[in-house]
């Protein structure tokens, strides 16, 4: 087995982008990734406290975030979508350009967004502990499959993606250690999905009940299983993935 794919989402909900490789610490969050996240109007939002997604804007209440992709500079992030022009702005400077540009693809029968809040520790993952995601391509062929049609991965916003796994075998790893390059990770638990994964994110719209998928084929709505990591080191794409 092997690591494919590495992403990250430098704003919470909001982009993602692709990344050849990193470094880990134990205890520790991939680097860059869900460094910040965005607040409504009924957040209950520090940075500093680990909170609900529901304290986040977020894909399943507002599926056009899914076709944000990003790409982080020294000190800004730039924004596209297929429905609006380009954003070049500091996520932690002044929030206005940002609100504006996002105003358009927000339903407005929803709480509206206020600000982009920093997180002061690990990056804001929905998991109540450091975390990563690890999602298995058989399995995602496997939804394809079940689905009629091609889907995008992008969809279930992976950390990390491995190859040359049996569909589902990722779920027989929960409790188990594994080793991808030079880090060491625990398998915690498996992840539960939500509305995001219906959305395109081609386009931002909903176009296939994924959830209902997972439910009516497998009995449940879990995709992918969050990682800990226990021992830090280098990761990149093309690494080995051994179980231990």
């Amino acid at each position: 087995m092997k690591l494919t794919e590495i992403w990250r989402h430098p704003i919470k909900g909001h982009g993602r982008e692709s990344v050849a490789g990193f470094d880990i610490a134990a205890s520790g969050t991939l680097p860059g990734d869900r460094v910040w996240a965005v607040a409504h109007e009924a957040s209950r939002l520090d940075g500093g406290t680990w909170v609900r997604c529901a304290n986040f804007m977020r894909g399943a209440k507002t599926p056009a975030l899914m076709a944000i992709t990003a790409e982080t500079g020294s000190d800004t992030v730039t924004l596209r979508h297929p429905d609006r022009p380009d954003l070049t702005f500091d996520p932690d400077g002044d929030g206005r350009p940002f609100l504006d540009w996002i105003a358009p693809l927000v339903d407005p029968t929803r709480t509206a967004p206020v600000g982009i809040v920093r997180a002061t520790g690990r990056g804001f993952t929905d998991s109540d502990f450091p975390s990563l995601s690890l999602n298995n391509l058989a399995s995602h062929a496997a939804v394809e499959a079940a689905a009629g049609k091609t889907l995008s991965r992008d969809r279930w916003r992976g950390n990390l993606w491995i190859a040359d796994a049996a569909p589902w075998a990722e779920f027989d790893w929960i409790g188990r250690d594994l080793t991808v390059g030079g880090a060491r990770f625990h398998v915690e638990t498996p992840i539960t999905r939500c509305r995001a994964t219906m959305a395109n994110p081609d386009t931002g719209h909903i176009d296939t009940d994924t959830l209902g998928i997972l439910e009516s084929r497998w009995g449940h709505r879990d995709f992918g299983v969050y990682l800990r990591c226990i021992e830090g080191g280098p990761v990149a794409r093309g690494d080995a993935l051994v179980l231990q």
